[in-house]
């Protein structure tokens, strides 16, 4: 007896539309296979906020939350740089004082040889970007591990910014333009409108990204999962913008404080831009695969050692951007410009936020979630009078403990099969 098979034309089978619940389901997955991102930091960052709350209520005040941001915008700063840097498993420890270096560079142009602030500003990135390129060269070039070369970094660049302070002199920033950067805010309508158009771009990217993927058969998320992420944005942003237009002077008839510190749209503007570079051009691409195999990915035609060189290049740029937003706040530069606990904070930023400190896994966001943990342990451990070396020892179990995470979450990956 011979069997026909029998052939059942139709039309093909069509994906079933995403839900809600399977996105949560999926997400859950994600997490318990060890992909956890910034959730840890995130749920730190409430937790902290609470408790400082309930301890110091005047942690919640307006004046207090601007403080917050102005106090952590160059480690923050310093730290988006330093996430390109750990994506590829390298380090870089002179971050610190090359911002010290910038600085110094800004406050002798501008101040001392009497340039414009522009002229000075530039001034600033270019010794980072020659910095960013030494460094890079030495480590890519030469093979010299990063650790070796940024260690030589750290001690050479602390002499460099006492030989351009002049062995301890303390060179004043008055230039207006410089000064506000981190002393001034934008006025309230302008604030709010910064608000509606940064909530109108990103509602606009979201929806476009869903019908392109759903208009190509793509895997995307359910349409109520992108709602609530732009309603999540716009309220965030809405009540952040709410409270820092209070008026946050103690005498209104001297002086006048309230608004958005101009400091928050310029780490907005870097975070957007470094944000797309990584995720929405084919150099991200190649950061991500030298960071998780690098053989494999010079094997695939990927110039390792360029990418290796850029991301020192964009490291110290941005420490040089730090450099001037702390000569900002301080209207001055002085020998311990960069030093201190500025290192120290941008890698904790950077790893707190949950950027692999083995490479491969980070994000720009990251930078800018741990530096407001940090900001906020600085802080709300300073109204509560505890002494620095508290502040430390908690800083120091918390970055820890975010490393921790990082590698328990790397070991779960692994056996799960999920990396």
């Amino acid at each position: 007896m011979t069997t026909t098979a029998v052939r059942k034309d139709g039309p093909a089978a069509v994906t079933p539309p995403p839900t809600v619940g399977g996105h949560v389901h999926a997400y859950w997955s994600r997490v318990r296979g060890g992909d956890v991102g910034a959730l840890p930091a995130v749920l730190g960052l409430l937790v902290l906020c609470t408790v400082f709350a309930v301890m110091r209520p005047s942690f919640l005040s307006a004046g207090n939350f601007a403080n917050l941001f102005t106090q952590g915008a160059a480690v923050t700063l310093i730290a988006m740089g330093l996430v390109f840097v750990l994506l590829l498993g390298e380090i870089d420890l002179s971050a610190g004082f090359a911002s010290g270096v910038c600085a110094a560079v800004l406050a002798n142009v501008v101040t001392v040889l009497g340039y414009p602030w522009w002229v000075a500003v530039l001034a600033a990135v270019a010794t980072g970007v020659v910095i960013g390129t030494t460094l890079g060269l030495l480590v890519a070039k030469i093979g010299i591990p990063s650790f070796v070369v940024t260690l030589a970094g750290f001690l050479a660049f602390q002499g460099i910014v006492l030989m351009l302070m002049k062995e301890g002199t303390n060179i004043s920033v008055r230039d207006d333009v410089l000064v506000a950067i981190a002393n001034r805010n934008l006025s309230p309508v302008l604030g709010w409108a910064l608000t509606i158009i940064a909530v109108a771009g990103y509602a606009a990217v979201q929806l476009l990204r869903h019908r392109n993927r759903v208009a190509r058969g793509l895997i995307t998320d359910p349409l109520a999962v992108v709602a609530v992420r732009i309603v999540g944005l716009a309220v965030l942003l809405g009540a952040a913008v709410y409270i820092l237009n209070l008026e946050r002077s103690r005498n209104v008839l001297v002086v006048s404080l309230k608004g958005v510190p101009i400091v928050v749209p310029i780490i907005a503007v870097l975070l957007i831009i470094w944000t797309f570079v990584l995720q929405r051009t084919s150099y991200g691409r190649h950061i991500y695969a030298v960071g998780g195999n690098r053989e494999a990915a010079r094997r695939a035609g990927i110039e390792v050692d360029r990418i290796r060189i850029s991301v020192f290049v964009i490291c110290s740029s941005m420490a040089a951007v730090g450099g001037i937003v702390a000569a900002s706040r301080a209207n001055s530069v002085d020998p311990n410009t960069g030093g201190s606990n500025v290192l120290l904070y941008a890698v904790g930023a950077a790893v707190i936020g949950g950027t692999s400190l083995f490479g491969g896994k980070g994000r720009v966001f990251d930078a800018v979630l741990g530096g407001a943990v940090v900001a906020v342990i600085d802080n709300g451990m300073g109204l509560m009078g505890y002494s620095a070396g508290v502040k430390y020892v908690v800083t120091g179990m918390v970055l820890m403990l975010a490393a921790s995470v990082d590698a328990f979450s790397r070991r779960r990956a692994a056996a799960t099969g999920t990396r």
